[in-house]
């Protein structure tokens, strides 16, 4: 399984972007989909997970209400619709994959995450 994010930029606060994270090899093994971020000096965060079927969308209490993510089975490929972002919201953003479902408890925890993407950067300027 292969994840390649894009969709980084520099915005000012209150903009908007949206990350994609595509999906490649062996496209069954994304179960469950996460984002995470990690700003300089600062521990690996969850942002949001979603699960390929039956539902299940999760989002870090920082990001409810102003982030989005969805996915496109179809073309195998994550979203992450970012709106209102704020100044701490700057960070590496990476996807990441679980050919299997992920417990609800579990899908905030990194270490349930097999697979990662290269990461995207997000700065967003006051």
């Amino acid at each position: 399984v292969q994840l390649q994010a894009s969709g980084g930029g520099l915005v000012q606060a209150g903009g908007s972007l949206r990350l994609s994270c595509v999906v490649s090899g062996r496209t069954s093994g994304s179960a469950t989909m996460g984002w995470f971020r990690q700003a300089p000096e600062k521990e690996r965060e969850f942002v949001a997970a979603i699960r390929r079927v039956g539902g299940g969308i999760y989002y870090a209490d920082s990001v409810k209400g102003r982030f989005t993510i969805s996915r496109d089975n179809a073309k195998n490929t994550v979203y992450l619709l970012m709106n209102n972002l704020k100044p701490e919201d700057t960070a590496v953003y990476y996807c990441a994959a679980n050919e299997n479902r992920i417990i609800t408890g579990l899908v905030h925890n990194p270490n349930y995450y097999p697979y990662w993407g290269q990461g995207t950067l997000v700065t967003v300027s006051s």
